[in-house]
């Protein structure tokens, strides 16, 4: 049976297409694997506080609406220097 390394010291698993129990094919076993790993990964991550949520989305908002403004500026002053350029009216 052909394997595939994991990681160092740990055996390998079946490669894909291979039969690892009766009836069920490896792909279901490596999808049970992936869902354990990202269960042990999320359990290993630190969470932001309340309060550092609160700042990162009143910053986010703040720095979409400065962007936003800043661009509406930009495009107002763009289509006076145009205006004038060529001769028009916005």
């Amino acid at each position: 049976m052909k394997t595939t390394p994991n990681r160092p010291g740990q055996p390998g698993r079946p490669a894909s297409g291979a039969r690892t129990a009766p009836g069920r094919p490896a792909n279901t076993q490596a999808t049970q694997e992936f869902v354990r790993g990202v269960i042990a990964e999320m359990r290993r991550v630190t969470w932001p506080s309340r309060e550092e949520w609160v700042a990162a989305t009143i910053l986010t908002i703040a720095l979409v609406v400065g962007v936003g403004v800043f661009t509406y500026a930009v495009d107002i002053a763009l289509g006076w220097i145009f205006g004038l350029l060529t001769g028009g009216s916005r």
